[in-house]
């Protein structure tokens, strides 16, 4: 899971360019002031990785055991280089997700997606939002299909690095396409996330 950086606006100008998020002298240089954001979010952003995704998987299962579906496998990715995260099958579907997450004020406007997850069946894409001081999950951005289905095109926008050469180039990554927030479709609940997941069930609520 990759938590995209944060896009600062300069002071006096309209345009907008990209922050390194590890370095807080630079958010200061930036923006003139820190934002009203814990800086462990930018400085510990592996471990904060982790924790949500820790928290969406118990969300998760759990909203899924609730509405009925006992029969869940997990697994989970050692590395991020075939585009996924998570492996979840219930109900006969197999669902390759890859995880994003930004906090709820966060300006990003785009995440950068794996072509390989395209090869996945039933692949998907969940942007987790959440509230920084309280790791509150919700609301969710979607990019899938329905169950069976593969991703839909992720188009033509190459990512590129975050640092630039020695000139300042950044140079393309040929395996990363962007993809705009308005791409996305809004779920607002962990129950929507399962249903688009896993199609609808007999919910079970108690």
């Amino acid at each position: 899971m990759t938590a995209e950086p944060p896009e600062i606006t300069d002071r006096g100008h309209a345009r907008r360019r990209r922050i390194d998020s590890r370095d807080p002298v630079a958010l200061i240089v930036a923006t003139g002031r820190f934002e009203a954001v814990d800086t462990a979010h930018f400085l510990e952003s592996g471990q904060r990785e982790k924790v949500i995704e820790h928290l969406f998987v118990g969300d998760l299962l759990r909203c899924l055991w609730r509405r009925g579906s006992r029969d869940i496998e997990l697994l989970r990715a050692e590395v991020d280089r075939a585009g996924y995260d998570l492996v979840l099958e219930s109900r006969g579907v197999l669902r390759h997700i890859q995880l994003k997450s930004s906090y709820r004020s966060a300006k990003t406007a785009g995440v950068g997606i794996n072509v390989h997850l395209a090869r996945k069946p039933s692949g998907c894409v969940i942007w987790v939002w959440f509230e920084p001081e309280t790791m509150d999950l919700g609301p969710f951005l979607w990019f899938g299909g329905d169950p069976g289905e593969r991703l839909p095109p992720l188009g033509d926008r190459v990512g590129k690095h975050t640092k630039g050469d020695r000139t300042g180039l950044k140079a393309e990554r040929p395996n990363i396409r962007v993809l705009r927030k308005g791409q996305f479709s809004p779920l607002a609940t962990m129950d929507d996330v399962a249903q688009a997941l896993f199609g609808a069930t007999n919910s079970k609520r108690f």
